[in-house]
């Protein structure tokens, strides 16, 4: 689906939630706030500067490497968990976040701001 049909699904359902339907015209005073596409995408972090960054197969480097992140990447982090204890830029963590269907990033190497979870766990 491309942004565009996103902020207009977005605008669509906000105004239906809203009273408005498609017309945008409102009978009542609207109380839904409308979202932006920002909102309404995945939070991304950044890798840490300089670093190309393996993605895995799994948490942990005993994983196939199923590409490599560009540097100055920005990812999403859909679900973490723990797998082998790797060093890199934001400390030493076994803390791995999964980035996309089968594909696995060390916390070590992405700036969450935090040492623990920010994401739920995944069930791997």
């Amino acid at each position: 689906m491309a942004v565009g049909e996103v902020e207009d699904n977005v605008e669509s359902a906000v105004g239906e939630a809203a009273g408005t339907g498609a017309s945008g015209t409102a009978d009542a005073p609207a109380t839904v706030a409308t979202l932006t596409t920002a909102e309404t995408l995945a939070t991304r972090y950044s890798v840490a500067p300089g670093y190309r960054v393996n993605v895995r197969s799994g948490p942990g480097t005993q994983y196939g490497i199923v590409k490599v992140l560009p540097y100055g990447a920005r990812v999403p982090i859909n679900c973490q968990c723990p797998g082998t204890t790797v060093s890199g830029p934001y400390g030493t963590t076994n803390l791995w976040s999964n980035i996309a269907n089968g594909q696995f990033v060390s916390d070590a190497y992405i700036n969450t701001g935090s040492d623990g979870y920010v994401a739920v766990r995944c069930s791997v």
